[in-house]
Parts: structure tokens; C-alpha cells; sequence
């Protein structure tokens, strides 16, 4: 993983290679950023940067040895630490296979899932309905691994990803090496919940905040990566609202459609079709999860078009054509700028009550109910 392999993000690149041509860059350091963004590419890419035998001004040769080996995350001297199943006592003789095991499991996944989130990881895994942490035994195999020499004399990195996961004890146990590595050391932590960190592993990082991309960076890495078409991918960078893991989740199952299919529900609503509602429940039920959460996502995103139309700003609007007409008629018309908070509650709402295994054409038929409601109403009353 090279810097110019992650689209856009040019500040964060700079201010990485800049702390480490000045030699400051701080021997722990916190990636962080929302779901879907280069929390983990970043932290992988300022790695291929401090290994390579040739770097440039702005990234890694990508061509010397070291840097093809992190091509494939087998550089010897960059260690990984992830959530796992806790053992039990019959599991110990199978542990350093199942270490092994694992360890690959967790580069593939990285490799071919750079922007997953946990979720990915788990299905990846095969470990549904499992309860997963960074155990204290996993601290310290950290700590030993560490105290080791460098295999090539260069840096020793410890990246651990899901650093949400680190239990109580685990975390303190890590105190005294976060604070005082041995010389060359350097700790990755990798999460999207930094407040679920002891503030005592927080006071020890050094944080490198990673935003969400903009459009413009999805897009972009979407048409030159050969994914989409040019129209598809403003669809798409709109609907995925900065997570590059949504923007090719949403690319490989074709669903560029979705704002197309959000506009058809609101129109069955404001005309209380509901023969037609109920048939569109069911269907809703028939997706997978992540189909279903992300309908309500591009709902969302199509109340924030409605309250920059309703506002008048319409320079910050994302969508365009047919999808962009909808818009223009239902802003003003159908709903006004004090209804769409309420509205943005009653997804949010949903949302919530699906990410806990709610039944998702209740759901669905709910949040249709009250969305034709507020409709209704605005119609009689102006």
C-alpha cells in the first residue's frame, strides 16, 4: 500500500511524510476517522513509506524490496494485532496454528478489504455470533514480540486494528510500552471509536484524525479505477456520503439505483398508495442488512438535498438529471424545511432499530406510515 493508492486525502499524506523527514513523528499514533475511510490504508501506507529503500518527496518507490513485500504485508518486521475469539482451555494445543491461521486470514482481509469495517471482518471470518476482544494474553504476545531485535534493523511497527477492542486489562497492560518503546518502535493503533478507548491509551497517542472523502475523491477513484461509468459514480459518491466502503460495496451490487428507488418510495407515500407500500416492504425485507441500512443512508442523503434546496443553496446540492428534478418539486411542495429534522429523526430511528435485528418490514412499513403522515398533513395545512 502505497499513498498514492488512497484517493485524495493530500493534507494528511503531506503531514505524515513531514513528521517523518523532520524526524517527528510520534511513536504511537492514533488513526482515526468514520467507517469507510484510510484509517487502515493511511497507517499501512506510512509504513511501505518508512520502510522503503527509495523513497520520493511524496511517497514510497513501491519497486525496492521492502516496499514489494509490503505489497503483500509479509514485511517481518510489521506486526499485526486484531480481535479475536478468546480460547478456552481445550483450544490451547491448537493455539499457534490458529495464530497462523489467523494472522494470514487478517492480511487477505486487509489486502482485499482495505476500507471494511468489523462487520466485514467478522463475515470474512466466519465468526458471526461471536464475542470478539483484544485479550490480555494477545498484550502480552505484543510486549514480547517487541522486545525482540529488528530483523533487518529498521523499524518495528505494531499496528493494531479494532483498538476499540482492547479489554480492560489488555489496555493497561500496553501502559508502560506505549509510553516507553524501545528505540524504532513504532504503535498503530486503528479504530473508528476512539471514545471507546481508556483516556489512559488516548493521553499516549498522538492523533492523526482521517476525514471522510469527499465526492469528488470517490468518484475519482472510481471512474480511473475501471469500477463505474462517469454517471454511476456521481450517483454513487453521492449515496455513499464519504465511505469509500459503501462506494464499492454499492458499485459490486450494482444498487447505483437506490436514489431512483428512495424518489419512487416517496411518491407512493405522498399519494398513500399503500397497496403498492406494502409491496415495497416486502420486497425491503428480502434484502440483506447492509442493503437495507443503506436505503435509509440515501433517504437521509436525500432529506439533506431537500433542506439545501428548500434553503436555497443550491451550489452544495450532489445530485443531478432526473434524480435532481425530484428534488426541485418535492422541496417547498411536498416537504417544507421544518419537516425535514423530524424526518431525519424517524430514519435515524429506523436505522437504530435495524442495526439491533428489528424486523425490517415493520420497520420499513413504520417509517412509511409516518413519512405518507407528515405528507398528508402538509397537504391539508400548507
Amino acid at each position: 500500500m502505497q499513498f498514492a493508492d488512497i484517493p485524495g486525502l493530500p493534507e494528511t499524506k503531506k503531514h505524515l511524510i513531514n513528521a517523518v523527514k523532520q524526524n517527528h513523528l510520534a511513536h504511537a499514533l492514533l488513526f482515526h476517522g468514520p467507517e469507510g475511510s484510510a484509517s487502515l490504508t493511511m497507517a499501512l501506507a506510512l509504513s511501505t513509506f518508512l520502510y522503503c529503500q527509495h523513497p520520493s518527496e511524496e511517497d514510497s518507490c513501491g519497486t525496492c524490496p521492502p516496499c514489494q513485500r509490503m505489497a503483500k504485508l509479509v514485511m517481518p518486521d510489521l506486526n499485526f494485532a486484531f480481535p479475536l475469539i478468546s480460547k478456552g482451555k481445550e483450544e490451547k494445543k491448537e493455539e499457534k496454528e490458529d495464530k497462523v491461521d489467523h494472522l494470514a486470514n487478517f492480511r487477505k482481509f486487509a489486502l482485499e478489504q482495505p476500507y471494511g469495517n468489523i462487520h466485514d471482518y467478522i463475515y470474512f471470518n466466519g465468526l458471526e455470533k461471536k464475542q470478539l476482544n483484544i485479550s490480555v494474553g494477545a498484550a502480552r504476545k505484543i510486549i514480547q514480540t517487541l522486545s525482540l531485535v529488528s530483523f533487518e534493523g529498521g523499524y518495528k511497527i505494531m499496528l493494531i486494528w479494532g483498538a476499540e477492542y482492547l479489554n480492560t486489562e489488555a489496555s493497561n497492560a500496553l501502559l508502560k510500552i506505549l509510553e516507553e518503546p524501545q528505540l524504532k518502535t513504532i504503535f498503530m493503533l486503528i479504530t473508528s471509536q476512539p471514545e471507546q478507548l481508556l483516556t489512559t491509551i488516548l493521553s499516549r497517542t498522538q492523533k492523526v484524525m482521517i476525514r471522510a472523502f469527499t465526492d469528488e475523491e470517490i468518484h475519482e477513484h472510481l471512474v480511473s479505477g475501471g469500477y463505474c461509468d462517469d454517471q454511476t459514480a456521481s450517483q454513487i459518491a453521492m449515496i455513499a456520503d464519504g465511505n469509500l466502503r459503501e462506494a464499492v460495496r454499492l458499485v459490486n451490487q450494482v444498487e447505483d439505483q437506490q436514489v431512483a428507488w428512495v424518489r419512487d418510495w416517496f411518491r407512493l407515500c405522498n399519494r398513500r398508495n399503500f397497496k403498492e407500500i406494502f409491496a415495497l416492504s416486502d420486497a425491503y425485507h428480502k434484502y440483506d442488512k447492509e442493503a437495507q441500512k443503506s436505503v435509509l443512508q440515501t433517504g437521509m442523503n436525500v432529506l439533506r438535498e431537500i433542506l439545501l434546496k428548500n434553503s436555497s443553496v443550491d451550489s452544495l446540492l450532489r445530485t443531478k438529471g432526473e434524480d435532481r428534478d425530484f428534488i426541485e418539486k418535492i422541496s417547498g411542495n411536498v416537504l417544507k424545511e421544518d419537516h425535514i429534522p423530524g424526518l431525519y429523526h424517524l430514519f435515524n430511528q429506523a436505522h437504530y432499530h435495524l442495526e439491533r435485528n428489528g424486523n425490517a418490514k415493520l420497520i420499513f412499513t413504520d417509517l412509511s406510515m409516518e413519512i405518507a403522515r407528515l405528507m398528508m398533513r402538509i397537504s391539508q395545512h400548507g
